[in-house]
């Protein structure tokens, strides 16, 4: 473990730095509280096509002003590459209108609304207070939402009518997933119960009014095609991987990435199950008492066990890991949906990194040989290492700490993590080696149906061949992925309505790979523990600066 440095002495650019996260987390308090800064919890996002445009502004004001400032050091340099990247591939996607009127069944408005709540403090009446103002804020933030849609619908792109009525069914939901965190805060005191039970009502209107504005407004001009087209795709596939991909190389190594994991798979199948193949194999695993749980607290009780193992066990030998972040949270996410995922600690680490389980209401068996690896992805050395290696860094502005963030980088590192713990011997056991192998081939497929669908491209003969489309992506998914049927119908939905997101993890973690192949070739007498300790302090970079960064020559 290691402890606290010294700061580094702030620069003019760092001054633009944080002042641009300021000004974008006072004017997105959902992302304030996302990235734990805080001042702005008592509010909601306005998502109306206003608001969106003025943070745009706020960007455009932001790369000017470091166009025109001189760094002064790595760091600084480091800072104008990342910034400049990530806000210029952002704003390529405001420009063309594909923020105004978002609707996908994981990452809209109506999904960053109702998610917040879970990060938000319950345990004092100051807490209390604060949930309740922003309770308060729903119906107000929903008409933003309303009016982002109307916009859509008026001039902007069409939608797919499957995210439409995935989302309308979600808004019907949604009231009652924020009441659990409620419950939990009343749980502590009953000195808010009457004024949270006036503003109950006025929250459930507001939901059931977007569910009919969906319906009745949005729905009769959605469009039936789920894939969005090569043009459009370029631009969402750059601002998540962090770096402009040739769809059609991309999309062949995907497939030849599969294919090599299923071999390693067959491998493996014939020593679990003799001559039943990788599917048998897994079915055995499935069946195996060894690897059953059935109480979710119990399944939560033992990702915390992994999770604490992993931080103590690598602390020291492959990673510095600093005092500040042995600590990981696991808990049950109060929605349902049936993903794993990680939200990074607040600023000043009183709210800690967590790991939420989000579990459907149909899955009642968990298999802990297919979530071994997910612990690692998620916590340590995952998301929990990487960001929070971040949070705490003397080196970096406070945007480099909470704001930095490319899919392709962050999620990139994380199934890089996966792969990394079989290498230093944390999978012996053949399950779940097994279960970290299923996880790098969704991910494999994952680029093959996301490309592949949007895109246009051509299917393999063994879904039917001719052009992709999603009844073919599920039938690629079925054979390809063990995932529970219900989960993985959730995992098609969201690669259909948020392009080029899904394949920035196989696509980041092939940079990764190669980065760190090289960095060690170029310096012999460097440690893997070496490689691992320069790379997190650079914190979240795009995939254009990561190699620069790593080898310390970024212009």
């Amino acid at each position: 473990m290691t402890g606290p440095e010294t700061p580094r002495t702030s620069t003019a650019i760092d001054a633009i730095a944080d002042d641009f996260l300021a000004r974008s987390c006072a004017a997105d308090p959902v992302f304030s509280t996302l990235t734990g800064v805080r001042g702005n919890d008592h509010a909601l996002t306005d998502y109306s096509p206003d608001a969106i445009a003025e943070r745009s502004d706020l960007a455009r004001e932001a790369l000017r002003a470091l166009a025109a400032a001189t760094p002064v050091d790595d760091v600084d340099r480091v800072t104008v590459a990342t910034m400049t990247d990530q806000l210029g591939r952002g704003l390529a996607v405001d420009d063309a209108g594909l923020r105004v009127g978002e609707v996908n069944v994981i990452e809209s408005p109506l999904q960053a609304m109702r998610d917040v709540f879970d990060l938000m403090g319950t345990d004092s009446d100051e807490d209390r207070s604060v949930l309740l103002s922003r309770v308060r804020a729903i119906p107000e933030c929903v008409e933003s939402i309303v009016a982002g849609l109307r916009a859509r619908v008026g001039h902007g792109e069409p939608v797919a009518r499957r995210q439409v009525e995935l989302v309308a069914a979600q808004s019907g939901e949604a009231v009652d997933a924020i009441w659990t965190n409620v419950a939990t805060a009343l749980a502590g005191s009953s000195t808010f119960a009457e004024d949270f039970d006036r503003a109950r009502p006025a929250a459930a209107e507001a939901f059931d009014r977007l569910r009919e504005v969906l319906t009745t407004e949005v729905l009769p001009h959605a469009v039936e095609r789920d894939g969005v087209g090569r043009d459009r795709y370029r631009l969402h596939s750059a601002e998540f991987v962090g770096t402009d991909l040739d769809p059609d190389e991309s999309y062949a190594w995907g497939l030849d990435h599969l294919q090599s994991i299923v071999a390693e798979q067959e491998t493996l199948a014939e020593q679990i199950a003799p001559g039943a193949g990788v599917a048998g194999a897994l079915a055995a695993l499935d069946d195996d008492p060894r690897y059953q749980m059935t109480d979710r607290d119990a399944f939560v009780a033992w990702m915390q066990d992994l999770s604490d193992r992993a931080t103590s066990g690598l602390a020291g030998t492959h990673f510095d890991i600093p005092d500040g972040l042995t600590a990981l949270e696991c808990r049950l996410a109060p929605s349902a949906v049936g993903i794993i995922y990680y939200t990074m600690p607040s600023e000043d680490l009183t709210r800690p990194g967590r790991m939420w389980w989000s579990v459907p209401p149909e899955q009642t068996v968990f298999h802990t040989w297919q979530e071994t690896t997910t612990v690692f992805h998620e916590g340590v050395p995952g998301h929990h290492l990487q960001l929070g290696q971040a949070m705490i860094s003397p080196e970096l502005n406070r945007w480099r700490k909470l704001a930095s963030f490319t899919s392709g980088h962050g999620e990139g590192w994380a199934l890089y993590a996966e792969r990394l713990m079989d290498e230093l011997g944390w999978l012996t056991d053949i399950g779940d080696r097994m279960g970290m192998l299923d996880s790098q081939r969704l991910r494999a497929a994952r680029v093959v149906v996301d490309i592949g669908v949007h895109c246009g491209l051509t299917a393999p003969d063994s879904v039917g061949g001719g052009i992709w489309d999603a009844d073919k992506a599920w039938r690629f998914l079925c054979d390809a992925v063990a995932m529970d049927r219900n989960v993985l119908r959730f995992e098609l939905n969201r690669y259909l309505g948020w392009p080029g997101q899904a394949p920035s993890y196989a696509l980041g973690q092939r940079v990764w790979e190669r980065t760190r192949d090289d960095y060690l070739r170029a310096n012999p007498d460097r440690t893997l523990r070496d490689f691992h300790s320069r790379a997190l302090r650079l914190g979240g970079v795009s995939l254009d600066v990561l190699p620069s960064g790593v080898a310390g020559t970024t212009d």
